[in-house]
């Protein structure tokens, strides 16, 4: 367990330092969806906060899409470390699949999910939020823009959105999603189960399954892969 945690609380530390994430007087909202990342962010966090010199607030928030989902582990969870769990209940649900009846949902939910969880951050006086997207989220990112766009396109471990006069930050940019499951299973924490109709049959788990075989093949791939990112120069490309 204190391996795991070390090597964890490093990279966020170490993500933290080169991109300048989170600053003193921060008030930081926290986007929970009770799954393994979002868990793991704000446990990580609330480490930052208690074991170095950093002076910042949390903010957790829980979008209630209208799934009915079992969120007493995610509250147990936000109470076990003392830090108080929003809960803002919405309609986004039953616009996307009954309203509207999306034939593919999750593009209009993603947006809609993002307007609401900027509003209610804003709302409770926070300028950053924090997402879970971590290092294998940010390769397969750039994979599905390229297969499905045609374009070259990641996102930033930090943005400032002007419209919303929010700042995103996503601190588990260094993590690999294999290192977050064998902590939620050493730690023996149960995620949120998404009761979603559309969970597991997007274009990113198909991607993320691709990458999980390039794991496989060759070790730390997705480390590599955000590295040469990090490194990646306009003499790299094409003139």
């Amino acid at each position: 367990m204190k391996t795991i945690s070390k090597r964890i609380f490093r990279k966020i530390r170490n993500a933290n330092i080169k991109y300048n994430l989170i600053e003193n007087n921060d008030r930081i909202a926290v986007a929970m969806s009770g799954g393994k990342d979002s868990l793991t962010l704000l446990y990580f966090l609330d480490l930052l906060k208690k074991y170095t010199p950093l002076d910042f607030e949390i903010v957790p928030i829980y979008l209630d899409l209208g799934w009915n989902n079992d969120i007493t582990s995610l509250t147990g969870f936000c109470n076990n470390l003392n830090i108080p769990l929003i809960i803002e209940p919405t309609n986004i649900g039953k616009i996307v699949f009954e309203i509207r009846n999306e034939k593919n949902p999750c593009s209009l939910c993603a947006n809609l999910r993002r307007g609401a969880i900027h509003r209610v951050a804003k709302h409770n006086g926070c300028a950053k939020l924090a997402l879970g997207h971590h290092m294998n989220d940010a390769v397969s990112t750039l994979f599905l823009s390229i297969l499905y766009e045609g374009r070259f396109h990641l996102f930033k471990p930090a943005v400032y959105l002007d419209r919303s006069d929010i700042t995103l930050i996503r601190p588990l940019v260094y993590v690999a999603e294999a290192e977050i499951r064998n902590f939620i299973s050493i730690l023996q924490l149960t995620p949120v189960k998404n009761l979603c109709p559309a969970d597991g049959m997007t274009k990113r788990t198909e991607i993320n399954e691709l990458i999980e075989i390039l794991e496989e093949k060759h070790p730390k791939f997705a480390e590599k892969f955000l590295k040469s990112l990090e490194n990646v120069d306009s003499d790299s490309f094409w003139s």
